[in-house]
């Protein structure tokens, strides 16, 4: 799942230099709205989504399991104090 998510990545970074975009105003979405933003809008929206399956499927688990150092000067805010 992760080298699909790399894929995916990769294949966002090519999309967002949209240079076929440069020179047009039109289609516009919603009669107002040259293709240039909706297409950044949309391409926002993707991007968004795969931060979230980044989260979901390639964050390191072992973060999350990690003890806290005894030693550590900085207060222990788990208790909600």
């Amino acid at each position: 799942m992760k080298w699909i998510l790399y894929i995916l990545t990769i294949v966002l970074i090519v999309l967002h230099q949209d240079w076929w975009n440069w020179d047009k105003v039109d289609p516009r979405l919603f009669g107002f709205l040259p293709v240039g933003i909706w297409y950044h809008a949309a391409f926002c929206v993707a991007a968004a989504i795969l931060l979230a399956l980044f989260v979901a499927f390639a964050w390191p688990k072992h973060l999350e399991s990690a003890e806290r150092d005894p030693s550590s000067s900085e207060p222990d805010r788990s208790h909600g104090h």
